[in-house]
């Protein structure tokens, strides 16, 4: 199962976030301090909380200025509801259910007084006594023939069942027990060689027991809600736990569970001992010799304890291996260990000479990665394979290059578990990952905060990582390698990127890895970008659109003089269609078409057919309110992830073959 969208409302800071998409992978929230990033992932996880998280709390979550509205009665914790989930399912959660919800949604809600609700979106739906009035009279008036005794007419019995029953009733509870007891009772008179009839009986007894499939339905499902395991950078594992003292705060309830207790307490749970009783086996003396039933229980708890802690730090050391991975060649030298000695519980890292070393003497972002896994294995248990998680602030501690690779990092863990995190850093916002990006932000606090899909915001300050890891990876692009494609904006890098990428799955066409994909922002610039290249001895093309602008760039004699005309490439020598001056959405025209009505709902398709001569794009700003070019090709990105070269038009391919082909050559 699979969160697809989400909504928070009257939570803490937030009003109403706005319902927002989740990728199937990982979700990157960013946005300034105080935007309300980790309030959003705190209310995500009681949507279904690992045990002995703590509910909502109306005192500390409704909103503080609002919370009057509760004490006077205004507002009721149990008609508030705080967070929603939208959930798409998957093969392994129709197993058990009827047919018909195969292509069905499942949404579960979490009021304020901490009730859910849920239900299911475009499964078999709830009949009404409307939908069944024509057949049940038709009924009534075949078995009314059929009765030969001086009872009421089976006709009049079902008017006494459905009184009061309004068109839009529907056909659940008592209502259909009731109905399903009427139409038992009329079968012995329905005659049985009159197939119509017969189908129309069991149409009608098959709208009674629709009812109890979905309530089973939705108990399955509530059955496979992921559990939202939350990890914040103070969930940590301590290398050395006093138990006694640790057990004793358990004991007296004044545990620090948000500091310190929270990881170690973990840590005890997945090893499956409670602080006592460790504590308790380390207090333990060795009995007499001669009591040999007594020695051998006391060898046996203490081979128990060994056993166990072996088992968690070999499992725990497989997990970690298989993200963190700083130098791949010697991953398997460090293993964890977690010992028990006396009143302490150590954990302690094993290097590749045999040396041990507390967990604390290793760098930050591996105690992290260890802390991590231990609040993830101790809350998710047996269901971490469907566990969804919640990342605040990943890898805060980690070295901006370090931050970069731990990308890839948190990417692997997406691949079993949905992840969503929140960062400042630009180094874990990735070049081709801006679509799955949602900004946060709050300007107005009697708004609250917002989640934006569209990377728009109203601070300014919301998009700064996103434009420093744009700046960063176009700085280190620059000079990084000999070959370099210079294009107009950004929309024309993730078109050449994605399409680039799709054909060279088919094997459609190769556009060279060996060329730096390199936008100016706008036609202007391009040469620009082209004289600081080619004054570094690399080899440089452009690629501009065929419009006014292109044609400036194009015609500029420094441009020319720089590059030559073999290497200032246009989109119009590559388009096969009617538009004179095409723009690179051009030679995307038919799928971006698709794409905008299936996607973002733009529906262009009649106005594009009927002026083939004009540029898609002056046919969009023309026919849709706030035409964005932007979200336009972010739509493109998120369709091409999951889309290959067949799914474009014949004449694409041909002409984004042609293209590459003809850069490939210039830039060989």
């Amino acid at each position: 199962m699979r969160l697809s969208k989400a909504r928070i409302r009257n939570y803490r800071s937030v009003r109403d976030t706005g319902e927002f998409e989740v990728e199937n992978g990982k979700t990157i929230l960013v946005g300034p301090n105080e935007a309300g990033k980790t309030v959003i992932l705190q209310a995500l996880q009681k949507l279904n909380a690992p045990d002995e998280i703590e509910g909502f709390e109306p005192l500390r979550d409704y909103p503080r200025s609002e919370y009057n509205d509760i004490t006077r009665g205004v507002v009721d914790p149990s008609d508030v509801t705080v967070v929603e989930g939208h959930f798409t399912l998957e093969e392994a959660d129709l197993e058990g259910l009827e047919k018909g919800y195969e292509t069905c949604n499942y949404v579960f809600g979490r009021r304020l007084d901490n009730t859910s609700w849920h239900r299911i979106v475009g499964g078999p739906g709830l009949p009404t006594y409307g939908e069944l009035s024509k057949d049940l009279k038709r009924l009534c008036a075949h078995i009314d023939k059929h009765k030969e005794d001086e009872n009421p007419a089976p006709s009049a019995q079902l008017d006494a069942v459905v009184a009061g029953w309004g068109d839009d009733a529907r056909i659940k509870g008592e209502r259909a027990e009731k109905l399903k007891e009427w139409l038992e009772g009329a079968l012995p008179l329905i005659d049985e060689d009159n197939e119509t009839e017969e189908k129309r009986y069991d149409r009608l007894l098959r709208a009674c027991s629709v009812h109890k499939e979905q309530a089973a339905a939705l108990r399955h499902l509530r059955s496979r809600l992921p559990v939202f395991v939350l990890f914040n950078n103070y969930f940590r594992v301590r290398p050395r736990i006093h138990l006694e003292h640790l057990a004793q705060r358990v004991q007296s309830g004044v545990l620090d569970d948000k500091q310190y207790d929270y990881g170690n307490l973990c840590l005890l749970k997945l090893l499956g001992f409670t602080p006592k009783s460790l504590a308790d086996l380390g207090n333990a003396k060795a009995p007499n010799a001669g009591d040999a039933d007594a020695l051998k229980s006391y060898q046996d708890r203490l081979d128990e304890r060994e056993y166990q802690l072996n088992g968690a730090s070999v499992k725990l050391t497989k997990e970690i291996v298989s993200v963190w991975m700083p130098n791949p060649d010697r991953a398997e030298a460090d293993r964890l260990r977690i010992k028990a000695d006396g009143q302490y519980l150590k954990v302690v890292v094993e290097d590749d000479l045999g040396v041990e070393v507390e967990l604390d003497q290793r760098s930050e972002g591996f105690q992290w990665l260890v802390s991590f896994f231990v609040v993830f294995f101790a809350e998710a248990t047996d269901r971490h394979k469907n566990a969804i998680l919640l990342l605040d602030e990943p890898g805060l501690h980690l070295h901006g290059l370090k931050q970069r690779d731990f990308r890839e990092t948190i990417s692997r863990l997406a691949e079993k578990n949905q992840t969503i995190y929140t960062t400042h850093s630009p180094f874990l916002v990735g070049p081709n990952e801006l679509d799955i990006v949602r900004v946060v932000d709050m300007t107005d606090r009697a708004v609250g905060s917002k989640v934006h899909g569209n990377l728009s915001s109203g601070d300014p300050g919301a998009l700064l990582p996103l434009q420093e890891a744009l700046g960063y990876d176009l700085a280190q692009s620059l000079f990084s390698k000999t070959r370099n494609l210079v294009m107009e904006g950004l929309t024309d890098y993730w078109y050449v990127e994605a399409v680039a990428e799709m054909l060279r799955e088919s094997g459609t066409a190769n556009l060279n890895e060996n060329i730096a994909l390199v936008f100016a922002n706008s036609a202007g610039k391009v040469v620009y970008y082209a004289t600081i290249l080619h004054a570094h001895k690399l080899k440089v093309a452009a690629l501009l659109d065929s419009d006014a602008a292109g044609d400036q760039a194009a015609q500029q004699d420094t441009l020319v003089h720089t590059l030559g005309n073999k290497k200032i490439f246009r989109t119009k020598d590559y388009y096969d269609g009617k538009v004179k001056k095409p723009e690179i959405e051009d030679l995307l025209r038919e799928t971006l078409i698709k794409v905008a009505h299936d996607d973002l709902g733009w529906d262009v398709g009649s106005t594009a057919a009927a002026h083939e001569a004009r540029p898609i794009v002056n046919i969009f700003d023309s026919e849709i309110a706030g035409f964005s070019k932007y979200k336009l090709a972010k739509a493109f990105l998120h369709w091409a992830r999951q889309k290959g070269a067949s799914d474009l038009t014949e004449s694409e391919c041909q002409q984004w073959a042609e293209l590459i082909g003809s850069l490939n050559k210039a830039l060989k």
